[in-house]
């Protein structure tokens, strides 16, 4: 332990800002002389990053707790005040974890003391809802108190801006500045929750802009006569995995007709301990494990699962007797082709229509778009550069249609009343297009086959290695220099055309030893451009403690199974020699 560390613990221990409990949090920890514990608690400040925070909730610098939340709200406030015409406003929704309420009743106090009106939501709900919140009461900012699909020990606060996309330059920066700045904790205003609604500083969203939401969804199925003619011919299996999510999502289904919906009872109500799973993220398998248990008892079509804050969602279904788990990029696969091809067959296809993907989202969805007439856009890691490109588009270019948005990490948007991933409309909208081809006689694992069969196949493949604490960011920045240092020509057999370097705005030609700007946001990420269209990009995550490893194949010769085979040997190759790179670093 730094003595640094432990002289910020004590500061902390006898700071009159901080409530009895607090204080007595961390003297504890002092008087049993915890040193690994207020070394990671105090060795930093918890950092304000480009879309919000994320931690671990306690007391401390270095944790979130709701004097970090007062920081944060503060500083969100000052940037909202210098900005706002008008009366300014702000929406604030939470999700189910531990203190979320408390969390977003601390930054509606603070909002208020501000000047500042908010609008908080009755009861928890969900990302989309807020970011939908946001545009329909046309307030200037909203936050999300939520952690996402993290462990039960984590917590969160997610920033968004008057367009309802989380923010993006140049106010992350502006509110970033505002928080560094702050040092005192107790020079923060706050109100009382309870006079702030009193005094009408504070108000409830209730019902109405709920329904609004709903609504839209709704009017925006491109299926809604088939659902609802034929809605309860599949068998849904939902989990809310103890988040938000069961109220708007089985809502949103009953709305299009889908109304033979199972929900998983365990994992049904809100819960922030989130006792039936290691980590609630519909990625996984083993979260939607209960899910499928139910889908194979009562013989259901599909197994669908949101995480907490239910801006994700994962789908499994029973394919040839089999379990079968369907991928990010894959699930974003069906949507697209069946946005585009719906579009085409109802002659309904907007006016110059796009659709915006990350640059770690599979290629196979660019050329799918551009055989319908739809263009394609790529934009950094994460949907808040998604919807920041959307927003530049209808101010910029006006003429354009927004069709769809996707990232591979279970991210979709397949409407224009939300900027950011929606959870509900996917859950929605995978159900729409699980019930179409059923009609047809396929399930989702055929239909995918036959994109490929058209289109090629395409393999994508995450690796994320966890590192943990300050040795652990250490750890993910030298694996990071040493790939930014690379300069053998291939990687298990794939030529290396050239290195794009998004932190020093570079690509690197491996052919030519030359270099030329790189047009994108600085971000630290890099991606190996393989001679073949083959990718590799690695990505230190900027909300969890891990490195990410993104592995994208295409195969375009032979039959399927031959393609499959050779994809999945290649990537197999790929892991290896990360693995093993990672560790030397």
């Amino acid at each position: 332990m730094t003595q640094n560390s432990l002289e910020r613990a004590k500061a902390w221990a006898n700071n009159p800002a901080f409530d009895k409990d607090s204080r007595q949090e961390i003297q504890t920890l002092i008087d049993n002389n915890n040193e690994a514990e207020i070394e990671e608690r105090f060795y930093r400040d918890l950092e304000f990053g480009t879309g919000g925070m994320r931690a671990i909730l306690g007391q401390g610098t270095y944790r979130l707790n709701k004097y970090n939340i007062r920081k944060a709200t503060h500083a969100l406030s000052l940037v909202v005040l210098a900005t706002a015409k008008d009366s300014p406003s702000v929406a604030i929704s939470y999700d189910s974890r531990n203190f979320s309420f408390e969390f977003a009743k601390e930054a509606a106090g603070v909002f208020a003391a501000n000047g500042i009106e908010a609008l908080i939501f009755e009861r928890l709900n969900p990302v989309p809802l807020v970011s939908f919140a946001i545009r329909h009461n046309n307030c200037n900012a909203g936050v999300m108190v939520t952690a996402s699909h993290n462990p039960p020990e984590y917590n969160g606060y997610k920033v968004f801006w008057r367009d309802g996309a989380q923010v993006t330059p140049p106010h992350d920066g502006m509110i970033i500045d505002k928080f560094n700045a702050i040092t005192d904790y107790g020079s923060i205003p706050t109100m009382d929750f309870d006079e702030g609604i009193k005094e009408g500083k504070i108000k409830w969203i209730g019902e109405e802009t709920e329904k609004h939401y709903y609504e839209a969804i709704k009017e925006n199925s491109l299926g809604l006569k088939e659902t609802q003619a034929n809605g309860d011919k599949l068998k849904i299996v939902y989990t809310a995995l103890h988040g938000t999510g069961w109220a708007p999502c089985s809502r949103a289904l009953k709305d299009l007709g889908l109304t033979n919906i199972l929900s998983v009872p365990e994992q049904q109500a809100p819960d922030g301990n989130f006792p039936t799973v290691s980590s609630p993220n519909p990625e996984n398998a083993e979260a939607l494990e209960l899910a499928v248990n139910l889908m194979k008892k009562e013989g259901a079509d599909i197994a669908l699962g949101t995480d907490p804050d239910t801006d994700r969602v994962g789908i499994a279904l029973i394919h040839d007797n089999e379990v079968k788990y369907i991928n990010g990029n894959q699930i974003g696969i069906l949507m697209l082709h069946y946005t585009c091809s719906q579009y085409k067959a109802q002659g309904k296809m907007p006016k110059d229509p796009y659709f915006v993907k990350t640059i770690v989202t599979t290629d196979l969805q660019t050329k799918i778009a551009a055989s319908f007439g739809v263009t394609g856009e790529d934009t950094l890691t994460g949907f808040k550069w998604i919807c920041g490109r959307v927003n530049e588009i209808e101010q910029e270019e006006p003429n354009r249609t927004f069709i769809f948005g996707t990232e591979e990490s279970f991210g979709y948007l397949n409407h224009r009343n939300v900027r950011d991933k929606d959870g509900v409309a996917s859950v929605a909208l995978l159900s729409e297009i699980a019930l179409h081809y059923k009609l047809k006689g396929m399930d989702l694992i055929e239909a995918l086959d036959e994109i490929y069969k058209e289109y090629g196949f395409s393999h994508e493949n995450l690796l994320s290695i966890n590192y943990y604490g300050k040795e652990g960011a250490d750890k993910i920045n030298r694996i990071m220099e040493s790939f930014r240092a690379f300069h053998a020509l291939e990687i298990v057999g794939q030529t290396i055309g050239s290195l794009s370097d998004y932190k020093e705005s570079t690509i690197r030609d491996f052919r030519e030893g030359t270099s030329k700007p790189l047009d994108f946001i600085k971000s630290n990420v890099l991606g190996f451009n393989f001679t073949n269209g083959n990718k590799l990009f690695l990505r230190p995550s900027g909300t969890e403690p891990k490195i990410k490893f993104y592995i994208m194949i295409q195969e375009n010769e032979g039959d399927l199974d031959s393609k499959k085979k050779k994809a999945y040997e290649l990537s197999d190759k790929f892991v290896a020699f990360i693995k093993d790179w990672a560790e030397k670093a």
